[in-house]
């Protein structure tokens, strides 16, 4: 019988972190983050993206492509 467990989930990314997974540089993320439209919190100084934040960057990313297509 193995003890070992699963990572934990990542619960909050650095910006770095987000444009690593949403495969854009980080000073595009810096700039959505700026026009409101990649939404994170705040702890401390730190600036942190939750992944449902990024899923929801995602969304607004397919509702603006549907409405141009």
């Amino acid at each position: 019988m193995s003890t070992a467990t699963a990572p934990a989930e990542q619960l909050l990314y650095r910006p770095e972190e987000a444009a690593k997974a949403l495969r854009i540089g980080r000073s595009m993320v810096y700039e959505e983050i700026r026009l409101g439209r990649l939404q994170t919190v705040r702890i401390g100084r730190r600036r942190l993206v939750p992944p449902e934040y990024i899923a929801k960057y995602v969304d607004l990313l397919k509702r603006e492509a549907e409405a141009t297509a």
